[in-house]
């Protein structure tokens, strides 16, 4: 009676095998494809002679050599015995694999972790402070939803199933759901990150992020009518408070004169220098770094706004000191506007970017599109035609309407 015979095989020979026979078909399919031969590099490992003649079989090392792509010789060492054996080989059959993929010298399986450690590092670290504050918090939320592991497997799809839950989920700041412009904002940030990524060869490919569409609502700014009730209100501010030589409400009423008479953005305003104004000649120069613009800027200050300036008598390097948390920089302007008895149209009240809005408007019509790029400190001339566009939108018309002449009818 017959009896089976038993075949003892080694599962690493069996392996680089398949992937021998797999490159001898990429290989072949290659050749007929193009008509030239594709010379593949390979990986293999040996110990040296020497070694084991010195040494033993046993005792020396086993090491694994490959070509990179470009022909370069390499080497690596994995010690003496059977355990050293199997690690050279499985390293063998990685380096191949890299090799007939393409992902050879790339970072292709490195963790999301690893590969955001160094962007912070190399890349966010190096930007303003408030814009790394934004990146982080988009980054985590993406962490957060998507769980990304190795960087490789972020694709489209990730994308796509990222932007759905996270649409989905509650506003912390206003009733209903997060709005599209604060998805778009993490979306910005995590494609500029994703690029970083697919430039330092963690990704393949580029995945697609498409952004979600923002309805186009009018944007709101502060009326002339309602900046004077404002400004009167600021005699009930009460911060901030502590700062030598200071009073709240010419602290506020100093502040909104700057930005409704310059289009500053509150951070600029707030890092203005006392070293950085000529009382005399009324010059003001802006840092830039201290701007969005990141230009150094020098005008010549409306009087109103001067004026404003020289009642701040205090002896703090800035000249517009705030010594209390960031929040409540903001709380303290609503409290204002309360006191005043306005509020927007369209919003619960107002914020510091309606102001600059409102410089926008009222001066489009005064300015040369150049004079109110400089002004406002627009990169790109295209964002200085969005706001020009806007007053025109915003600014009334009906004075300029064609009006009929119809009879006066008495009433009977």
């Amino acid at each position: 009676m017959d009896t089976a015979e038993t075949v003892s095989v080694d599962q690493d020979a069996l392996e680089s095998m398949m992937v021998r026979m797999t490159a001898d078909v990429m290989q072949r399919l290659n050749q007929s494809s193009t008509g030239a031969p594709l010379e593949m590099s390979k990986a293999w490992v040996y110990q040296r002679p020497e070694q084991v003649k010195r040494l033993g079989e046993n005792c020396a090392p086993y090491y694994v050599g490959w070509f990179d792509p470009d022909r370069r010789r390499h080497g690596k060492s994995f010690g003496p015995g059977p355990g050293s054996k199997r690690e050279a080989y499985r390293f063998r059959r990685q380096v191949e694999a890299e090799l007939l993929t393409g992902t050879y010298g790339t970072n292709y399986n490195r963790q999301w972790s690893q590969f955001r450690a160094e962007y912070e590092k190399h890349v966010v670290k190096l930007l303003k402070v408030k814009t790394q504050q934004g990146i982080r918090a988009a980054l985590d939320t993406f962490e957060r939803i998507a769980k990304p592991g190795r960087v490789s497997n972020i694709k489209t799809m990730t994308i796509d199933l990222f932007i759905a839950a996270r649409h989905e989920e509650k506003s912390q700041q206003s009733p209903g759901r997060i709005s599209p412009a604060t998805v778009n904002k993490e979306l910005r940030d995590l494609k500029a990150a994703l690029k970083k990524a697919w430039k330092w060869k963690y990704l393949l490919e580029m995945p697609d992020v498409n952004m979600l569409k923002e309805p186009k609502k009018l944007p709101c700014y502060v009326l002339p009518e309602h900046f004077e009730k404002i400004y009167a209100a600021c005699e009930s501010a009460r911060l901030p408070r502590g700062v030598t030589g200071y009073n709240a409400p010419d602290w506020w009423r100093a502040l909104l004169l700057l930005i409704m008479l310059t289009g500053w953005r509150i951070g600029q305003a707030l890092a203005l220098r006392r070293d950085d104004v000529n009382f005399e000649t009324g010059e003001v120069f802006s840092h830039a770094e201290d701007n969005k613009g990141g230009r150094d800027m020098k005008l010549v200050l409306h009087p109103l706004a001067l004026d404003g300036l020289r009642r701040l008598r205090g002896f703090t390097a800035l000249i517009f000191p705030w010594p209390h948390h960031e929040r409540r920089l903001w709380h303290e302007f609503l409290c204002i506007q309360t006191a005043a008895g306005v509020r927007p149209d369209r919003k619960d009240h107002y914020g510091f970017h309606d102001l600059r809005r409102a410089f926008a408007t009222m001066n489009a019509d005064r300015l040369t599109p150049d004079a109110l790029q400089r002004l406002m400190q627009h990169k790109d001339y295209q964002t200085t035609q969005g706001y020009i566009a806007m007053a025109r939108q915003l600014r009334p018309a009906a004075d300029n309407l064609y009006v009929p002449t119809i009879p006066h009818i008495g009433v009977s």
